[in-house]
């Protein structure tokens, strides 16, 4: 793209990148940042290698074409020949349209993946439950966390012994247990991988937390798949119904 530019007379170059976030996503920090530019007036022209790197949404691309051609801001798709200063390019409206449904195809092809390996048994989440890590062997295994498991028998053996979640919480924070996140995070795991400098409190063990843990049917040696789901292009979580 720089040699394209370069042999088009472009000059003052800036990068936006996103590496691997999704185009049917338009949160997407460096496609914010460039349009927080084109705002402010800073961008004469947006060079990309097609369409689908402006987005998979073909309403939501629509609209910030528009935008850009409200701001005068020239819009050129290299690999496709299409430059929005041209009015002759009347096929690009169905080029966003296919990226779009490029994007749903995939999707769908992705989740039936995951549903013929969650149902013949394998674990399908992201990430183990607390008291157990991946086999660095095989990640459709999981393996015990002894220091871990010894955690979740004794808030198990506490909760028998008549204790109530906020109390179980008061005695691990009391005795700074490092809670599930921050314990998983220093395994190299978790959803705070890579990420345990940013937990305020290490030992802030909440009732929620151990509730979480007393309902996990993964400590009665089930499977538990398929516990939410997820829409194409919000990408959020949403829980299901137990009957799903």
């Amino acid at each position: 793209m720089e040699q394209y530019a370069k042999e088009h007379g472009f000059t003052n170059l800036i990068h936006f990148t996103d590496d691997g976030i999704c185009g049917t996503r338009f949160d997407r920090p460096g496609f914010l940042a460039m349009m927080k530019e084109v705002e402010s007036g800073k961008v004469g022209t947006i060079l990309i290698k097609d369409m689908s790197r402006m987005g998979r949404d073909y309403l939501k691309v629509g609209q910030y074409m528009e935008l850009l051609r409200q701001k005068n801001v020239r819009l050129i798709a290299m690999n496709e020949n299409v430059d929005s200063f041209r009015k002759d390019d009347d096929f690009t409206p169905f080029r966003n349209i296919m990226n779009e449904w490029y994007a749903r195809d995939t999707s769908k092809k992705i989740k039936l993946t995951f549903k013929a390996k969650g149902k013949s048994g394998k674990h399908v989440a992201s990430t183990t439950p607390y008291g157990y890590l991946k086999d660095p062997e095989n990640p459709d295994h999981w393996i015990g966390d002894e220091e871990a498991a010894k955690i979740v028998q004794r808030i198990f053996h506490m909760t028998m012994d008549g204790r109530g979640p906020y109390q179980i919480a008061r005695i691990l924070k009391e005795e700074q247990v490092e809670i599930p996140a921050v314990h998983m995070a220093k395994k190299d795991a978790g959803l705070w991988k890579g990420r345990v400098d940013e937990i305020k409190d290490p030992y802030g063990w909440g009732s929620s937390t151990v509730v979480g843990i007393l309902k996990k049917r993964e400590y009665l040696g089930h499977t538990v798949n398929f516990k939410t789901r997820k829409h194409f292009k919000d990408k959020k979580s949403h829980y299901v119904g137990e009957d799903q």
